[in-house]
């Protein structure tokens, strides 16, 4: 069986990332040169090449910034969905934090777009144990899909026993899908793959393979993720203390774009939605 699996990217600043969130305070997000929009135009340039639809999660305050940006994607046939507004960590917002947060980023989306946005995944996928409340209110608020619960350790994010296949989680307020980012595993460990920092480090043979395996002995789709930042090696380098969060940032950056152009042509790829309606009437 050939699964369709799922492509997503984060769209944000260089700049906004959560490691530089102690360096770079949000009301001096003005005074950085926007390069999101060239980045993702050069992402769906990409896409259409290869022939992929994909989901983009949209930051609020990029969005309320760039609002043709979000019309340009929704255009091009892929799903527009929510990253929040203030690319703030959920386990460090209180209840009513996250709530204001994520009204505040979908409702930006919605008016843009004019329909409904009802797909969410947490900045740096900060849902951990720490904030499962968050569920409940993601319901409440209208969501019914998640993609914030990377079931894997990790100093920032993670639960190391989540599921790692789509699955429906009954919350007090009603259902909520998650999807998970991708995690293959080997003996008794589970290893990212898929996206963001691991698809820079690991060779590109590596990661295909570890993809490959997904399907072969879990038989279900993985998911896919990117930023438009990873797609721009000339991007300005920001003076990060921690050499592990320059080292995250920063990898193998001039080979992203070969590396998604051979992915493509390796896999097939849908949004999260279609994805999700596929694995449902299996």
């Amino acid at each position: 069986m050939e699964f369709v699996n799922a492509f997503t990217i984060d769209v944000e600043e260089h700049f906004q990332v959560s490691a530089f969130e102690s360096m770079i305070a949000r009301d001096q997000w003005g005074d950085f040169p926007s390069r999101v929009v060239a980045n993702t135009q050069r992402l769906l340039a990409l896409l259409a090449a290869h022939a992929v639809k994909a989901t983009f999660f949209v930051l609020g305050w990029t969005a309320k910034q760039h609002p043709a940006l979000v019309r340009e994607i929704e255009a091009a046939g892929h799903e527009i969905a929510s990253h929040g507004f203030w690319h703030r960590i959920v386990y460090d917002q209180s209840p009513d934090e996250f709530r204001e947060d994520i009204r505040l980023g979908r409702d930006v989306l919605q008016e843009i777009v004019g329909h409904r946005v009802t797909t969410y995944r947490a900045p740096s996928f900060s849902i951990t144990r720490r904030s499962l409340w968050a569920r409940e209110i993601l319901v409440e608020e209208g969501f019914d899909v998640d993609a914030s619960v990377f079931p894997i350790h990790h100093d920032r994010y993670g639960i190391p026993d989540a599921p790692l296949n789509i699955h429906r989680i009954d919350t007090p307020a009603g259902p909520l899908w998650e999807f998970p980012p991708s995690v293959a595993r080997i003996g008794g460990m589970r290893l990212p793959v898929g996206g963001g920092g691991y698809f820079r480090l690991y060779p590109l043979r590596w990661t295909t393979a570890l993809l490959r395996r997904i399907h072969r002995l879990d038989q279900r789709p993985f998911m896919f993720y990117m930023h438009p930042w990873e797609v721009d090696p000339g991007q300005p380098r920001i003076a990060v203390k921690s050499w592990l969060s320059r080292f995250r940032h920063y990898v193998n950056l001039s080979g992203t774009e070969a590396k998604l152009s051979t992915l493509f042509q390796q896999f097939r790829f849908a949004p999260i939605a279609e994805v999700i309606r596929l694995v449902r009437n299996i």
